[in-house]
């Protein structure tokens, strides 16, 4: 019976243990260690009630390495290669698996890469890039492409290609060729202003102006009907003024200058003809009346489009950075016919530069002098134009316009209303002031009024003599130049001297008087002869800049100050020498001091601090102007000092003079 209770005792309290070592209902995520619940790996909670996902790719740094892309899975994650790379086992792998992703060398397999005819493919780390081969450029002026981006190679062209007409000519068919290929107009336009947004050659302004007036009339066809034809005219009049902005800007006045004279105002005037005519085309489009204003960095533009029912309260006008046009038409009593009317204003800022008045026509104009004063264009270049269907609706009575100088107007400046006329067969233009009237002038503005439309400026000839200006310029040509000549025989003069030489002084005094003179002369001639329009610049009786005729002056002055600088080598070295024989107890340092002191003397008595001069022209810093005018304005003193103050003859001189005067004897003592 006792056994049987035992037995019965064992029986519960193992039930009761058993019941105690039981885990509550565990989340679907979880496992019953022990008494407990706990998530399985990959999640994270108390293992009853939740167990949310970890998301590895985001709680680990780079779990995948830095070439692979990390994704999450529930209660995992797996790796892949970026793109570039390849897997070196399974295309999914996890962390310390022995996988790495290893860079896929395009390049090696062109047929999947192709960037294109004249382009090479180069291989980078989890990529690749196109370049053109060497003589050819992209499109885009980009180093660096993508095949299928719509960027290509293209032929290098020769960087004198524009005075050379054989090769200007096939320049110009070869663009034509590539750009008219493009269907759409609005693309030419975009591949355009693309292809000149950075640098470009003289040969490229020629050649791409031809393709814009190649393409410009199709412009007027382009999305003119439909709900949204405003708009798409909107976009492409921005479009192409943004495209004629790059052409025009003032960084690229120096490409235009490289370009032979009669081609440069032949392209010029194309190019504001180009634009007048397709943004008049574009503006007919317009199905209500609009008024649309583009503004780029260097060109503005103002539109008017409006029907006959709005011509009585439209007043066609505009204000551009303080320039003002306003057109007046002819009154009519009514209007009989239906029509839309377009009217534009385009403002450039600098293509004035461009635009100087040829020789011939100022000749004609002051043929009493034909070294009168020249004439420059000094305010920007507006254009006004109207274009009405039919012709007869809107006819012009006349344009008033108010154009700010680019430079103040000096005294005795004469003024000029001026507009460029020019023939639209040959492209051949020149201004003229006929039909133009001046109403009024300050120093900052000119009002004038005409009785025509095209572009307009105002003309500024400055009171100075073109003659006389051009013969002040020869003249300080030679005596600069003079200077210099008796430098270099000054240093010659100490090179002998120093060094000993034995010779006959009056055979090489007369050979330093005509190479002091003459020799100046020679080059100032031949220089004449050359180019002597280059004798006058523009603000200042000088060396014109323009085709380094500066250089006339420069080279021998550089010649001269290299000879005198080796001639101050050799003195100061044999000076140091001298010296240091004759006294012996004299150091070292007080030799060199010495020596120093002789040397500043001679640098400033050679020329040597011209050297400052040649590198202003070359930098043309403040710095290096301060320190030319700075160390020149000693250079007389130095030369007094050096060669009359310290010259024995001439104390010798001044004691004789005044050794009988008792106010000086005792101060020449």
């Amino acid at each position: 019976m006792q056994l049987l209770i035992l037995l019965v005792c064992m029986s519960a309290l193992l039930d009761h243990i058993k019941m105690d070592t039981t885990c509550p209902t565990c989340h679907i995520y979880a496992q019953c260690r022990g008494s407990s619940c706990h998530c399985n790996a990959g999640y994270t909670g108390n293992g009853i009630s939740s167990c949310e996902d970890d998301d590895e790719c985001v709680n680990a740094t780079q779990i995948c390495g830095e070439n692979a892309n990390c994704t999450n899975t529930l209660g995992s994650y797996y790796c892949m290669c970026s793109d570039g790379f390849k897997s070196s086992g399974n295309p999914a792998f996890t962390t310390n698996d022995g996988t790495a992703c290893e860079d896929i060398d395009e390049c090696r397999n062109w047929n999947s890469v192709t960037c294109g005819k004249h382009a090479k493919c180069e291989n980078t780390i989890g990529g690749y890039n196109c370049s053109c081969i060497e003589g050819y450029q992209s499109n885009s002026g980009r180093l660096q492409f993508k095949p299928n981006d719509g960027t290509y190679c293209q032929e290098i062209p020769n960087a004198n290609c524009h005075l050379d007409a054989a090769c200007l000519s096939e320049n110009i068919n070869n663009t034509l060729t590539k750009m008219l290929h493009i269907n759409e107009p609005v693309a030419v336009l975009r591949e355009i202003e693309q292809i000149t947004r950075g640098s470009f050659l003289p040969v490229n302004i020629i050649s791409y102006i031809e393709v814009l007036t190649v393409a410009y009339s199709s412009l007027s066809n382009v999305n003119n009907t439909g709900p949204k034809s405003d708009t798409s005219t909107t976009e492409n009049i921005n479009t192409f003024v943004n495209t004629v902005n790059h052409f025009v800007e003032k960084d690229k006045i120096s490409v235009w200058d490289k370009l032979l004279a009669e081609d440069r105002r032949k392209s010029i005037t194309k190019l504001m003809h180009t634009v007048e005519q397709a943004t008049l085309d574009m503006s007919q489009n317009f199905k209500k009346t609009t008024q649309l204003d583009v503004n780029a960095t260097d060109i503005a533009l103002k539109v008017f489009a409006f029907d006959s029912h709005h011509m009585r309260h439209t007043h066609p006008h505009t204000y551009m950075e303080g320039d003002y046009v306003k057109i007046y038409p002819k009154k009519k009593e009514a209007v009989s016919a239906e029509g839309m009317v377009a009217v534009v204003f385009v403002r450039y800022e600098n293509i004035g530069l461009l635009l100087e008045p040829s020789e011939s026509n100022q000749s004609s104009e002051n043929s009493n002098d034909s070294s009168g004063p020249k004439e420059i264009v000094n305010s920007p270049v507006i254009a006004a134009a109207i274009n009405s269907k039919p012709p007869t609706l809107y006819q012009l009575e006349k344009i008033a316009f108010m154009l700010k100088h680019l430079e103040p107007v000096e005294m005795g400046s004469h003024i000029k209303c001026a507009f460029w006329r020019y023939s639209p067969d040959t492209m051949n233009g020149d201004w003229s002031t006929e039909g133009c009237e001046l109403i009024y002038s300050n120093a900052s503005h000119t009002s004038c009024k005409c009785n025509h439309l095209t572009h307009f400026a105002i003309l500024m000839s400055s009171g100075r003599n073109l003659l006389l200006c051009s013969i002040i310029a020869g003249l300080l040509h030679y005596f600069f130049l003079a200077a210099f000549a008796w430098m270099c025989i000054e240093g010659i003069h100490l090179y002998l001297i120093v060094v000993g030489v034995i010779y006959n002084k009056g055979f090489l005094h007369k050979n330093f008087y005509i190479f002091g003179y003459c020799s100046p002369a020679v080059v100032v001639g031949i220089s004449a002869i050359l180019g002597y329009r280059y004798y006058g610049a523009d603000n200042i009786c000088w060396l014109s800049t323009e085709n380094n005729f500066i250089w006339s002056f420069i080279g021998p002055a550089c010649l001269i100050i290299l000879v005198n600088l080796m001639a101050f080598g050799v003195i100061i070295y044999k000076v140091f020498r001298h010296t240091a024989m004759l006294k012996p107890e004299v150091s070292c340092y007080e030799n060199i001091r010495s020596c120093a002191r002789g040397a500043l003397a001679l640098l400033f008595l050679l020329g040597a601090t011209w050297m400052f001069g040649v590198l202003h022209v070359v930098s043309g810093s403040v710095v290096t102007a301060y320190l030319f005018t700075i160390a020149n304005a000693f250079q007389g003193m130095f030369i007094f000092i050096f060669l009359c103050v310290l010259s024995k003859k001439i104390q010798e001189e001044y004691y004789r003079l005044f050794k009988n005067v008792p106010c000086c004897f005792g101060f020449l003592r």
